[in-house]
């Protein structure tokens, strides 16, 4: 069936053949007009709608900032524009954003689904502590002709200020030859993205920066998309910033409306928090090739705000829904009982991503006659992006009051943070090796697979498979990463996640710790043959990233999950290589 009152004029289409989620999400609907959650939660501001806790509710009235920056910022936009033209007039010819998690996805987003207009520059994102990876992004760009960003809410990022440090030194060393009448200090050449006072203060040369941009302090990282997060690497691309939030305003005010029918954010959230306690729990998304990059922004969105413990919960246990971006589509004998499918597709478009496959909409077919919910959303031209920020947004936060959870919060996200920070004062002493003596070696096969054979065993039922790769992105690993999943999927019929360390750590690393306890992981990481110092520090970035990856494993532990640490040795690619004959032969 097709549930009409999510279809229409708002450009969003259920397929449903689940009775007993229909009446779920029946349910969801009726509460949620009775007790008006849009018009308190998007209309009136009010807290409550989450909670009646006073101190849940104050903090969450503290993070509703976001709903307010389509307005706040279009008196921001001409001047905007000014600093991208200026930053072009002046001879730049590219710009880094150097942050993670909030602060690195909706640039990055912005970056592949646009790209710089004939008015602009490019932009990259720069989100990785690999060596190979920092290397990659600035190594062949002249720092006197490029604009470093860092990006920062807290002002404290230790990601975000290493890469600052490691571009400040480059540009002391080129800087060095500067002639008569060129800015003679880094400075010249980097801007921030924080929050006023502390935030801004922590950040290291931040009185010699030529811009700083202080976002509302009352805007979450996953929120910032349409605040300076992603306006000002916009301005630099020449984006039509205009338009983007005159549709992201626009949005807001439809989804402050109590009917779903007509509230595109309501009826989406009903959807992920109904089908979610039901169960289908696994929200795993099919998007054509332009818009692919919303894949991980959405998936951080989603799973930081919803991977955690009920407001009101007896034992602790999380909830959450497990966003799947980037899994190849598969048969219906491919999945279990726990999924839910969004296709969201741009009109005009030339079809999905190569690693989905070109026969989706037959595969969608299959997938909603074996009972499987089909979620549709088109959108209707790129600029539309703005509007689908909103969306979304609302749609989790919204979801929120359906698990019965605060979604603007991260509980757990700071357990990593001080193993990592424990490891690394461990490397300073002596103490501990980077490997930690506890990643299996790739090369020793026989191990492997009896270690693997062991590991799946404790696979929880309706579960999912989390890949954690520690390495430097490029399109061999994805998709060496990519058939690494399949062959998971197709062999134990889970849900299964990719994320690159350490940038999931903040993004999905809230849900794999503070999430249902049905989390199985399996963390890649590899030697670094070119390591790089970070100025200032007594580690490297290589020694960062492995302290990183053992910080993680050991929260992993502390939370009574599975997980296995693989070391793909000195050459990724060959290991990933290994790694899938091996894990094939385990299977």
């Amino acid at each position: 069936m097709t549930d009409s009152t999510l279809a229409g004029s708002l450009d969003l289409d259920l397929t449903l053949n689940d009775s007993a989620l229909e009446s779920a999400l029946t349910a969801a609907r009726d509460r949620a007009v009775k007790e008006h959650w849009a018009d308190r939660a998007i209309g009136r501001r009010d807290p409550s709608v989450w909670t009646e806790e006073e101190i849940v509710r104050r903090a969450i009235a503290d993070r509703l900032g976001w709903l307010e920056a389509p307005f706040h910022f279009a008196d921001e936009t001409a001047e905007l524009a000014a600093f991208g033209q200026a930053v072009k007039e002046e001879g730049f010819t590219a710009a880094v954003l150097g942050g993670m998690g909030g602060s690195s996805l909706a640039p990055a987003l912005l970056s592949e689904v646009f790209g710089p207009t004939p008015t602009g520059i490019p932009v990259r994102v720069l989100d990785s502590t690999d060596p190979a990876a920092v290397a990659a992004v600035l190594d062949d760009l002249d720092p006197t002709a490029t604009l470093f960003i860092v990006s920062t809410k807290s002002g404290t990022t230790a990601e975000s200020l290493s890469f600052q440090a490691y571009q400040w030194a480059n540009l002391e060393d080129a800087l060095k030859g500067a002639g008569v009448g060129r800015p003679t200090q880094p400075g010249d050449f980097m801007a921030a993205i924080t929050d006023p006072g502390k935030s801004l203060t922590s950040i290291p040369h931040h009185d010699q920066l030529r811009e700083v941009f202080l976002n509302p302090p009352d805007v979450g990282g996953r929120y910032s998309a349409l605040t300076y997060v992603g306006l000002v690497p916009g301005a630099l691309m020449g984006l039509n910033l205009d338009a983007i939030l005159e549709r992201a305003r626009a949005m807001v005010m439809t989804c402050g409306v109590d009917d779903p029918a007509r509230n595109p954010g309501l009826s989406l959230g009903l959807v992920m928090g109904a089908f979610a306690r039901a169960g289908r729990d696994k929200l795993t998304f099919v998007i054509d090739r332009e818009l692919a990059a919303f894949g991980p922004w959405v998936e951080q969105l989603i799973a930081e705000s919803t991977g955690k413990a009920p407001i009101r919960s007896a034992d602790g246990r999380g909830v959450g829904v497990v966003p799947v971006d980037g899994e190849p589509l598969g048969k219906p004998e491919s999945y279990g009982n726990d999924r839910v499918f969004v296709r969201i597709t741009l009109a005009g478009s030339a079809g999905p991503a190569e690693a989905i496959g070109s026969d989706v909409e037959a595969r969608l077919r299959a997938l909603a006659a074996a009972g499987h919910p089909v979620v549709r959303i088109e959108v209707a031209d790129k600029l539309d992006i703005g509007a689908e920020f909103v969306r979304w947004e609302v749609a989790t936060a919204l979801s929120g009051i359906v698990l019965g959870i605060d979604p603007f919060d991260q509980p757990n996200v700071e357990e990593a943070k001080a193993n990592t920070r424990a490891v690394l004062a461990s490397f300073e002493e002596g103490k501990e090796t980077a490997d930690g003596n506890d990643a299996l070696p790739v090369a020793d096969e026989a191990a492997l697979t009896a270690a693997l054979k062991a590991h799946l065993g404790k696979l929880a039922p309706n579960g999912y498979c989390s890949i954690q790769a520690y390495v430097a992105q490029t399109p061999a690993r994805d998709a060496a990463l990519t058939a690494l999943r399949t062959t998971l999927r197709d062999g134990t019929h889970r849900a299964t996640t990719v994320g690159y360390g350490p940038r999931f750590l903040h993004s999905t690393g809230q849900l794999h710790k503070g999430g249902a306890p049905i989390g199985w992981f399996l963390q890649l990481i590899c030697e670094h043959p070119d390591d790089l110092e970070i100025p200032g520090k007594e580690y490297s970035f290589g020694q960062l990233i492995d302290a990183q990856a053992i910080g993680d494993a050991r929260t992993i532990e502390d939370h009574k999950l599975p997980i296995l640490r693989v070391n793909l040795g000195p050459d990724p690619d060959a290991g990933l290589a290994t790694l899938g004959r091996v894990l094939a032969a385990a299977l």
